[in-house]
C-alpha cells in the first residue's frame, strides 16, 4: 500500500487553523504531511524564526478510523526557491545544497528550462515540486500551472516530481488519487502522477535526512551506555565488587 504524502502545508499564526488544515490532510489519505515556513531573506545573517513544533499542534496525533498509525507530520526545513529567475534557477539546480526547487506556477515564467542544469539536479537527488491550490483560486493561474508543468515535464521526463497543495485552507486541499489524476494533466505518466504523491515525497525527506550523515552513506547515532551494575555479562564477584 502507497504512502501518500503532502509536503506543502502552510503554516500561518493560527494554531487552531493549522490544527484542521493537518486533520482534513488526515481524513483525505495521507500518511506524511510537511508543514512549509516561507521565509523571505531581506538581509544577510538574517535569523530564521523556530518553526512550530509538533507539540504545540497536538497532545496526540490525529489517528484515522481504519488507520493502523497516526498521520507522521514533518517540518519543513529545505530551501524553496519561490519566486525564480533564471540565474537563481540554474544556482539552485547546480549548486545549491537543496532538497526541493519550487516551480512558480501563478505567473508565466520569463524563462525556458534548460536540460543541462535539469538534469544535473536530478543526479544530484533535487526534487521539483509543483502545487496545485492557486489552480483552484483562479482560472490564469490554472492556465500557467498547466503550462508551466508541461514545460517542465518536456524536459525532466516526470522524474524527481513532487505535486503538493500550498494549502492554507481545508478547502484547498484534494485527496492522493485526485492529486495523481491532476499529474495526468500536466503531462506526467500514470506511474509517474502517482510517484508524485508518494515515492518521490519520500525521496525528497531521505535527501534532506543525508544531511546528518557522511556523504549520504552512514549515519552515526549516539547510543546510552548501560552501567556496569546492569550488565549481565559482568561476573558475579565483580558485580559485587561494584555495588560495594
Amino acid at each position: 500500500m502507497a504512502v501518500f504524502a503532502d509536503l506543502d502545508l502552510r503554516a500561518g499564526s493560527d494554531l487552531k487553523a493549522l490544527r484542521g488544515l493537518v486533520e482534513n490532510a488526515a481524513h483525505l489519505g495521507y500518511s506524511v504531511v510537511a508543514i512549509n515556513h516561507v521565509v523571505e531573506f531581506k538581509e544577510k545573517k538574517q535569523e530564521i524564526e523556530k518553526p512550530v513544533a509538533v507539540s504545540e499542534l497536538f497532545t496526540s496525533l490525529p489517528i484515522v478510523q481504519g488507520k493502523s498509525r497516526p498521520i507522521k507530520i514533518l517540518t519543513r526545513l529545505t530551501i524553496i526557491v519561490s519566486d525564480p529567475s533564471h540565474c537563481n534557477v540554474l544556482v539552485a539546480c547546480t549548486h545549491l545544497d537543496v532538497d526541493l526547487v519550487c516551480i512558480t506556477v501563478t505567473e508565466k515564467l520569463p524563462f525556458y528550462f534548460r536540460r543541462p542544469p535539469i538534469n544535473v539536479a536530478i543526479d544530484r537527488g533535487v526534487s521539483f515540486e509543483l502545487v496545485y491550490s492557486p489552480a483552484i483560486k483562479d482560472s490564469t493561474m490554472r492556465r500557467y500551472t498547466i503550462s508551466n508543468a508541461l514545460n517542465l515535464m518536456q524536459i525532466c521526463k516526470g522524474k524527481n516530481v513532487i505535486i503538493s497543495s500550498a494549502a492554507e485552507r481545508p478547502l484547498e486541499i484534494r485527496g492522493p488519487y485526485d492529486v495523481a489524476n491532476l499529474g495526468l494533466l500536466f503531462g506526467l505518466s500514470e506511474s509517474d502522477a502517482k510517484a508524485a504523491v508518494s515515492t518521490n515525497c519520500r525521496a525528497a525527506i531521505l535527501h534532506g535526512e543525508t544531511r546528518k550523515t557522511a556523504f549520504g552513506i552512514i549515519a552515526t547515532v549516539k547510543k546510552p551506555r548501560p552501567s556496569e551494575a546492569d550488565d549481565d555479562s559482568l561476573p558475579a564477584c565483580k558485580k559485587a565488587k561494584c555495588e560495594d
